[in-house]
């Protein structure tokens, strides 16, 4: 074979994307090696010579990269051969970043940029955030691990597996959008759980506020349970909380309005601002009442749990049952049919009502405006049924009147919003 014959054989890669693939990898390698090396393991240089090894077997082709991860991981096992001859231990946490690393190595050698960058990104972030991850695992119970597993369940394995259609003749039950709604209020739920797990009870105001993102109803009815068996000393506390509580529910609501049906959330909007606007103003108010009760005082509101089956299956059939009746009535009585279910709902769960509205909406099956009205009056029953409630169980005229009155103006800006927002459009 003459020389002019292997030259031609040789395969020849432009200089400049082969520089910068070739950078990119070693860029990656030392990235995750630096936080390695600043623990004592294995540095810079070999997370950098391993990307780079990945890369050039990634340039060569499939096989030269299959070679170069074998060749890889044969340096693993010595290494941990070696670590564990001199320390009896086994580096595999090192072990899997270097493997790791060797991968992205391969992709940027394939041509990729994102992938190599945001695996050598997470791995770093996994690697540097061993106390925080380790600490939050150790300190998780037995049924937060097994909440947080069974939401995993119905969102990556029932959810795929349901009717993406209808079921009935009607078009009234569609399963997967049904189950969409479980998932979001379960999810949100758990996140607010955690959120309160972080911060724990460091006062009635977070604990109102959080507990308002899960259940308005059952937070006040805690605060007015709180305020009868301390003989009225909490009232100014109660007041605060139960505000604060009805603000987290309004925000709750516009954010399932706009996850589920955005045009909602806008025909919506200006009765929700009026509404969160006066509640945060009298939750404001409230905070220059000096109750003198230190935060360390402050009584604990008792959450629910962070997830459980039950719950979901309760909220997935009222749901699906506001979603049938709101159909139906807005089918066969008209808006006026439609709005008694949505005020109905919402004095059962205006999370449940709420959602229905969107998903109505969502579908077309109900016009945009009739649903985002349903769902402003889903959330002014919820709002309201707080008088009531409270009048029963704290049985306080002080704090009633309170709150009845401001529970009157958060209403009365609400329906003056919807009138505000119909004249506007026409």
């Amino acid at each position: 074979m003459s020389a002019a014959d292997v030259a031609d054989s040789v395969s020849h890669w432009p200089y400049v994307p082969t520089l910068i693939r070739l950078s990119l990898a070693v860029g990656c390698g030392v990235f995750v090696g630096l936080e390695r090396e600043h623990h004592g393991k294995a540095g810079a240089r070999t997370f950098g010579l391993a990307a780079l090894l990945g890369c050039l077997g990634g340039l060569s082709g499939n096989g030269s990269a299959i070679l170069s991860m074998a060749f890889l991981g044969v340096l693993v096992c010595f290494l941990n051969w070696r670590q564990l001859t001199l320390h009896q231990t086994l580096g595999l946490t090192t072990s899997t970043a270097l493997l790791i690393v060797g991968f992205a190595g391969v992709f940027s050698g394939q041509g990729h940029t994102f992938t190599p960058v945001a695996v050598s990104v997470i791995t770093a972030a996994l690697l540097a955030w061993k106390q925080p991850l380790s600490g939050f695992a150790v300190g998780l119970s037995d049924l937060e691990l097994r909440s947080a597993i069974l939401l995993a369940i119905l969102s990556f394995i029932i959810y795929p597996i349901l009717p993406a259609q209808a079921i009935d003749p009607w078009g009234l039950i569609e399963p997967q959008s049904t189950w969409v709604t479980v998932i979001l209020i379960a999810a949100l739920g758990f996140v607010n759980y955690v959120l309160w797990k972080i911060y724990g009870p460091r006062g009635i105001d977070i604990t109102s506020f959080l507990g308002g993102l899960v259940n308005s109803t059952a937070a006040v009815a805690e605060l007015a349970r709180r305020v009868k068996e301390s003989g009225g000393e909490l009232l100014a506390v109660a007041y605060r909380g139960c505000n604060l509580a009805t603000t987290a529910m309004l925000l709750r609501n516009s954010l399932l309005l706009a996850i589920l049906s955005w045009p909602a959330l806008v025909s919506s909007l200006v009765p929700m601002v009026l509404m969160v606007s006066a509640s945060i103003f009298f939750a404001w108010r409230s905070f220059k009442i000096n109750d003198g009760l230190p935060d360390s005082e402050a009584p604990k509101l008792n959450l629910e749990q962070p997830f459980s089956l039950p719950a979901a299956l309760k909220f997935g059939l009222l749901f699906l049952a506001l979603h049938i009746a709101g159909t139906l009535a807005e089918r066969y009585l008209g808006i006026f049919g439609f709005y008694a279910v949505s005020i109905a709902g919402g004095l059962l769960s205006s999370a449940s009502a709420v959602a229905a509205a969107g998903t109505v909406a969502a579908h077309n099956e109900v016009p945009v405006q009739i649903a985002a009205n349903g769902a402003v009056l889903a959330s002014l029953a919820s709002t309201l049924i707080h008088i009531p409630l409270v009048a029963r169980v704290a049985s306080q005229r002080s704090l009633t009147a309170r709150l009845s009155f401001a529970r009157g103006i958060i209403a009365g800006l609400g329906i003056a919003g919807v009138i505000l927002h119909h004249s506007l459009k026409f």
